[in-house]
């Protein structure tokens, strides 16, 4: 079993893949410095500064300055704003991983396709030159 899983574990796709994952651990910091740290700061001047967090329903009908002294109270809440709050950042977070992948995509060079020298013979099915008009195979003459 211990070989079988030091075959399983040295496979170049298991390496691949903890490459892969390390590599985007470090890619979320830096998107998370991204938002938080530079969109965020700036998407709070342009709401005027509204706290997402502090919007709730308390479930006991009373109303709670902020989402702590409903906590402190021990009542249920159901915390909408932390929702919005959610659905906000991952849409800023995929917006900004959209916009850095592309970013990404354009500094790749785009491959060379190369087109092929050679031909099949239709009669012999050898290799042969694409100008060749005779195979020099099966010396069968060849349609341009």
């Amino acid at each position: 079993m211990l070989k079988e899983f030091k075959k399983f574990a040295l496979k170049g796709n298991m390496i691949d893949l903890a490459v892969g994952i390390i590599i985007g651990g470090a890619f979320n910091q830096i998107v998370n410095s991204l938002v938080n740290d530079i969109i965020m700061p700036v998407l709070s001047l342009l709401t005027k500064r509204i706290d997402f967090t502090n919007l709730f329903i308390a479930l006991d009908g009373k109303d709670y300055e902020t989402l702590e002294k409903a906590k402190e109270a021990n009542v249920a809440t159901i915390n909408y704003g932390a929702f919005i709050s959610g659905v906000l950042n991952f849409l800023i977070m995929a917006f900004v991983v959209f916009i850095m992948v592309r970013w990404i995509n354009k500094l790749k060079k785009p491959e060379v396709t190369v087109k092929p020298a050679t031909k099949k013979c239709p009669h012999c099915k050898s290799d042969i030159h694409l100008e060749a008009s005779k195979c020099p195979h099966c010396t069968g003459d060849i349609d341009s």
